[in-house]
Parts: structure tokens; sequence; C-alpha cells
């Protein structure tokens, strides 16, 4: 048996919420059968953090193509490229 999964939702993305923040719809799996959709509830500091890990995370890596504006490439003077 394969144990629990969490995964990103597809075709639903981040939201703001009402109450200030930000919320993200998490499909949990149990084996290869979904079990339910539960939100990742984010204050905007939490959200800015884990947007400060993704983009460590990805640094170096260059972005897929259809990316958001944030992870395309930044031209340097000198030539350097960064993403």
């Amino acid at each position: 048996m394969t144990g629990w999964r969490i995964k990103a939702v597809p075709g639903r993305g981040l939201r703001r919420t009402g109450e200030d923040g930000f919320a993200l719809p998490l499909q949990i799996s149990s084996g290869r059968q979904p079990r339910a959709i539960a939100d990742l509830e984010l204050t905007p500091a939490e959200a800015e953090q884990l947007h400060a890990a993704l983009c460590y995370a990805l640094g170096g890596q260059p972005p897929p193509a259809g990316a958001p504006e944030c992870r395309q490439a930044v031209h340097y003077p000198g030539g350097r490229q960064r993403y």
C-alpha cells in the first residue's frame, strides 16, 4: 500500500482570503485515491516566507515555458544572468 500524499489541486491556485491572508487548495490522497481537499491557510508573513524559500530552492534553474514574470531571468551589467 502506498502512503498518504498531499499535492496541489490542478486548476485551483492560490487565492486571497477575506482575512488578509491566502489559501492554497491541497488534495490529500491515500494510495491512489483522493480523500479530501483542504486549504493551506497562510498569513502574509507566512506567504512571504514560503515565497522566499521557493525562490531559493528554484535558484539557478531556468524557468519553464509560461512561468510567471518573477521567474524570468534578470540580466545584470557585465553579462551575468540570474533566475
